[in-house]
């Protein structure tokens, strides 16, 4: 046993650079696990600066001086910021809240609409299970309801939290984007000489996060856009807020939409019953994701992300259960980091046993 793990050893870390590519990574790893909700700034000041980086690039290769690009890109950042903030997130916000109390209301609706399944399919389900999950239902509900009103009455710390946000992360936006080379070459000032499969490896991660995370940014506005404008043409209540849910469902693949179109549909029916409304909606939403899928990744996403679904699904479950939405949104580019890596690593070829000639 000692000598198979000696020669697994031998083979995979015999390498010095990839012991030193191992080392850093899981030092990254832990500086996450251990650290990130105290360093939540930072990351979130470097991630948002890292989609940014392409219009400044962008603006360069027009021949514009650094410090005016920066200053360009970085104006238009707090425009941006300052519009969600006096307008957008206000009107989520009251619309959250108006949801929160009409669902009393509309859980009888449904109720009404349930109690219709024991009648039709007795032996699928029974009227006890039926008032179950109601009840079910309503206790969640009510336990939700509560924690909106309340954070939004009485938290300080939540608040202060917010102001920390608003203060810190545009001023490290503006430094990460400004001092991008001297932070990179202080970082390669620390790094081995002899660096050639870490280079490797942050080149190819490079390119396909800047891919990945910028083109995904761009598809949660398109779709959270014309979602919102098809929701209001529609008539369909707690519209900017729908349209938010579909706009983060395309975060999750293979299941953000299946889970997005329940409260859709929820509302629908409330709004409307089971008339050609609702089935306006149904279809109106379906046309939306199927067009997502068939156009719009294929646009955004020239660098295909080679990933079997299977690892899709793993990574979402395994990154979002250590680090929430980010761990979500993160998912594809960390499993790409993986099998980067793996692919990568160097191997040294099993040694070949040759049987004695008799």
């Amino acid at each position: 046993m000692i000598k198979v793990l000696r020669g697994w050893m031998q083979r995979y870390f015999s390498d010095e650079e990839a012991v030193v590519l191992a080392v850093l990574l899981f030092l990254a790893f832990a500086a996450v696990l251990t650290l990130g909700k105290m360093l939540a700034p930072v990351l979130a000041g470097l991630v948002l600066a890292f989609l940014m980086q392409g219009l400044v690039a962008a603006l360069e290769r027009l021949r514009v001086p650094h410090s005016l690009a920066v200053w360009l890109v970085f104006l238009m950042f707090i425009g941006v910021l300052v519009v969600c903030l006096l307008f957008i997130v206000p009107l989520l916000w009251q619309q959250l809240l108006t949801l929160f109390n009409e669902l009393p209301r509309m859980l009888v609706e449904w109720q009404s609409l349930l109690l219709l399944l024991p009648e039709r399919y007795p032996q699928l389900v029974t009227e006890e299970q039926v008032l179950r999950g109601i009840d079910f239902m309503r206790g969640e509900i009510g336990r939700y309801g509560q924690l909106v009103l309340t954070s939004s009455l009485s938290s300080l710390p939540l608040l202060i939290g917010l102001m920390i946000y608003l203060v810190l992360v545009p001023i490290l936006v503006f430094f990460f984007l400004k001092d991008r080379q001297q932070i990179s070459d202080w970082i390669k000032g620390y790094l081995p000489r002899e660096r050639g499969l870490i280079t490797q490896v942050s080149q190819e991660m490079n390119l396909q996060i800047a891919n990945y995370i910028r083109g995904k940014v761009i598809e949660i506005l398109i779709v959270a856009a014309v979602s919102y404008a098809v929701f209001a043409a529609l008539g369909l209540n707690y519209a900017a807020l729908m349209a938010m849910l579909v706009g983060i469902s395309v975060v999750v693949p293979y299941i953000g939409a299946t889970v997005v179109t329940i409260p859709i549909a929820l509302i629908g029916i409330f709004q409307w019953g089971l008339g050609d409304q609702f089935f306006y909606l149904m279809v109106a939403y379906a046309i939306i994701q199927t067009l997502d899928g068939n156009v719009l990744v294929p646009l955004l996403f020239s660098e295909a992300v080679n990933l079997h679904p299977v690892a899709i699904i793993c990574a979402v479950l395994l990154f979002g259960g250590l680090w929430g939405f980010w761990g979500v949104f993160f998912a594809i580019p960390l499993a790409t980091l993986f099998k980067a890596v793996l692919y990568a690593w160097p191997r040294e070829p099993a040694a070949v046993v040759v049987a004695p000639s008799e």
